[in-house]
Formats: structure tokens, C-alpha cells, sequence
């Protein structure tokens, strides 16, 4: 994780490494500090390291030859250089040998805390991508939910713990956050992973239509019907059906699958026998079902039957920090070999970190997507964005002081992975008055 990453430090002042190491961890990283390059090779041949702090100039060994060796050792390895206002232009020649960044001396803290935090970021997207080409070329099938924030990880061990329960599951969330894929990624984790899933979308048939695609139907059922044919029940026997937008599903058809559920058989359209039946089903809803059976539109019995198990699929703006990891992820997922994009600049995912994301996980793809058909060149940066992303209008320019404290805490909050000694820290607050904010504010 990012909040305990570790990270070498490399200058030839003793003061220097000491206020680095302090601050270093103070912010929870696991910090080391060396004098020479020579110490720091060794250090990387015993150790993996998320993030290298180098001095520029100095004696032996000076930072460009030491970002040189980090590439070759420890390719997914940030680095940043930190040089003085003469030797600028040696530092943008650093980043051009594949520095994250630089800082030049004498450095503010709070931009020092930053830049570490986004080269971190970076690395994890890197690492997360170089994972994906590996499941791609070995020809895995991946677990689909991707990110490594606190909410996606919770929600992950959840599918792992009631993947072989077999019972009935209720995944409630907005639009484009994910469902069908904790959907799929319980089905995989499953003893019925070797049957097929089945996904339906109750908000795309007609009561009639999703009469016949269901449970299939037998000859001369209707006009037309010329020969028998399974629906989507019997294809997926000893399998998962997942029903997206459950709320939509018409009430004549609440019956029929109420029955399914209670008696695990059914009759095909136009049939007289009883065909039994095995499945898992998973639903899914946008919605509040439980308001949905108050005004009658649902029925009680049947929301009593699915809500065995609920789950919530967080919205994006609930785990920002997997932005990076997610891009990435639809970058590598959807470029075809005429595609040219391999990096995302620093700007873009800036922007990207500060969007609102109403469409949520959906929105992010269609975003990359569009980067992917757009792009000429090899890094995706802000101009390939949609118009309305990069000049997101303020809802209300002006807030209430009330509004600044608590969105400045949220955000601080996400910066340190949920960490709050080291948001405690950041805010200059100590951890009693957070945590009291914390409570006022519902950001627990």
C-alpha cells in the first residue's frame, strides 16, 4: 500500500537526509537514507523500493548515473531528483531519462508530501498495468474488479467470503460503478465457475419478451414458433443469472421468478411439464428496492427472497485513488496495436482526480476510450479529454467556511489512504479534534 511504501534517499548532506528521513516518516512511509550511489545500488539489490529521492550533484556517482542503474534494476521504480536553481536544466534532462519529477531546493514540505505521494501513485498504476499485460499474454482470467483502495478491497474480500455460500445476492449501487463485474467476480470465485453466467437486463425487455427469453418455449407456442427453444434459465442450469435493474422487472414476471426461486423449477411458454432447474441468481438495482415495495411497484416476498446478501458498489468519487490504477487498467484493456498511448501525463490525471465522475466507473472508460481513437502521440494528456471534464464549472463558487473545513479534511483524507495520524499531521490538528471533525462530517 501506498501509505507504508518504501523509499531510499540519496544525498551526500547529512543534514539533508536526516529533515528527509523525519518528514519521510513522519508521513508513515518506511524511509532509509544513504550517502553515496554506490551505498544505494546495494541498497537496491537487497531490497525493492516504490520510490528513489536523489541528489543531483554530487561527488562519485551523481543522480542521472543512479537514475540510470534504478531503471535497469527496478524498472517500476519512481524517482525523484532533487537539484538546485543552476542545475534545472539537468533535471528536466533527468525526466527524460525517466524521473517522475524534481524539486528544487530550498523545497516547501507540503509540496515535497506531494510530489511523493503522486509519484507513488504513479508507481502503483505502473505496477497494476504491468500486472495486466502479464494475466493478458499468460491467458488468465483475472478477478474483474479492479483497484486497490480500502472500499474496493473490503469489497473484494466480501465476494471471496460468500462466493461458495450459493445463496441469493442484491448488489445495490448508482449507474456505473461496477455491479455486473461483483457480479461476475462471485460467479468466478464459485463452485459454478465451470457453468455459464447469464446476464439480463430487466429494463431492456417487455413483460411478453422476457416471458419467452427466460424460460424458452415450446412449438407452435405462439405464431411463428416453429420449434422449441430453451431460455435463459435452462442455458444456464448448474450456473449464475444476473439480473441488472431489477426494479424494472415487470410485476406478472415478479410472480414467475418468485416461483423459480421458492420451487427451482418452471414451464416453458406454450408448456405443460415442469423443468426443474439449478441456478444462482444475482440482482442488481440503481435503486432503493425497499422504497420500491413500499409504493407497490415490487413485491415484498420476492425483494425477501434476493436480499439474502446486499452489497454496495461504492461510486467512483468514494475511491478516487484508484483512478490511476482504473485508467490505466481501460488503457491497456482496450488498445488495439495501432494505439499508440503508453503514459498518462501528471496534468491529465490531476484532472481526472478533481472530476466529479457522475457516470462513475463507466464515465472513466468511455473517457479512456476516447483518449485511445483521439491520440497521436504516446502520452494521454489533458487535450484529449472531454471538454466538459477538463472545465468542470464550479456547482457554487463561493461556500460556507463549514463546506471549506469539511471538504479540505475529505480530500486530506483521501491524500493518506484514510491514515489519521498522517492527515492529523497535514490539517496541523491533533488526532482528537480530527476525529471529532471526522464525526461531525460523517467521513468515518
Amino acid at each position: 500500500m501506498i501509505s507504508h511504501a518504501n523509499i531510499l534517499i540519496i544525498d551526500d548532506e547529512l543534514i539533508a537526509r536526516e529533515n528527509l528521513v523525519h518528514v519521510l516518516t513522519k508521513e508513515g512511509y518506511n524511509a532509509v537514507a544513504v550517502e553515496t550511489g554506490v551505498e544505494a545500488l546495494q541498497q537496491l539489490e537487497k531490497n525493492e523500493y516504490e520510490l528513489v529521492l536523489t541528489d543531483l550533484m554530487m561527488p562519485g556517482m551523481n543522480g542521472i548515473q543512479i537514475l540510470e542503474h534504478i531503471k535497469e534494476m527496478q524498472p517500476t521504480t519512481e524517482v525523484i531528483v532533487i537539484t538546485g536553481h543552476a542545475t534545472v536544466s539537468t533535471a528536466v534532462v533527468a525526466m527524460q531519462k525517466g524521473a517522475h519529477s524534481y524539486i528544487a531546493k530550498p523545497f516547501n514540505l507540503d509540496e515535497l508530501r506531494m510530489q511523493v505521494l503522486k509519484a507513488l501513485e504513479q508507481r502503483a498504476l505502473s505496477v497494476e498495468v504491468l500486472r495486466l499485460r502479464q494475466v493478458i499474454a499468460q491467458g488468465k482470467q483475472d478477478f474483474p474488479l479492479v483497484g486497490q483502495s480500502e472500499s474496493i478491497l473490503r469489497l473484494k474480500k466480501t465476494v471471496q467470503q460468500l462466493a461458495n455460500m450459493n445463496c441469493n445476492v442484491l448488489i445495490q449501487g448508482e449507474t456505473g460503478t461496477g455491479k455486473e463485474l461483483i457480479a461476475q467476480g462471485i460467479h468466478m470465485l464459485s463452485s459454478r465457475s465451470d457453468e455459464r453466467f447469464m446476464a439480463v437486463n430487466c429494463g431492456t425487455f417487455t413483460a411478453e419478451l422476457m416471458d419467452k427469453e427466460l424460460f424458452g418455449h415450446e412449438r407452435e407456442a405462439f405464431t411463428g414458433a416453429q420449434r422449441g427453444q430453451k431460455g435463459i434459465l435452462e442455458v444456464a442450469d448448474g450456473g449464475t443469472v444476473f439480473f441488472d435493474e431489477m426494479s424494472e422487472l415487470p410485476l406478472n414476471m415478479q410472480v414467475k421468478l418468485l416461483r423459480v426461486l421458492q420451487e427451482r423449477t418452471f414451464l416453458r411458454v406454450g408448456g405443460t411439464q415442469e423443468i426443474p432447474v439449478n441456478i444462482r441468481v444475482i440482482a442488481a438495482t440503481n435503486c432503493d428496492l425497499k422504497e420500491n415495495v413500499k409504493k407497490g411497484t415490487f413485491r415484498q416476498d420476492l425483494f425477501y427472497r434476493l436480499n439474502v446478501v446486499t452489497l454496495s458498489a461504492p461510486p467512483l468519487r468514494e475511491h478516487r485513488e484508484d483512478i490511476p490504477v482504473l485508467v490505466g487498467h481501460f488503457l491497456e484493456q482496450h488498445r488495439t496495436p495501432e494505439q499508440t498511448i503508453t503514459t498518462i501525463s501528471q496534468e491529465t490525471l490531476d484532472i481526472l482526480m478533481n472530476h466529479s465522475f457522475p457516470g462513475n466507473v463507466r464515465e472513466l472508460e468511455n473517457i479512456a476510450q476516447r483518449a485511445l481513437a483521439l491520440a497521436k502521440g504516446t502520452v494521454f494528456t489533458p487535450d484529449l479529454l472531454p471538454h466538459d471534464v477538463r472545465n468542470t464549472p464550479l456547482e457554487n463558487p463561493l461556500h460556507t467556511l463549514e463546506e471549506v473545513e469539511h471538504r479540505h479534511i475529505e480530500k486530506v483524507m483521501l491524500a493518506t489512504g484514510g491514515n489519521k495520524t498522517q492527515a492529523a499531521k497535514i490539517l496541523g490538528i491533533d488526532r482528537v479534534s480530527l476525529w471529532r471533525k471526522i464525526k461531525r462530517y460523517s467521513l468515518d
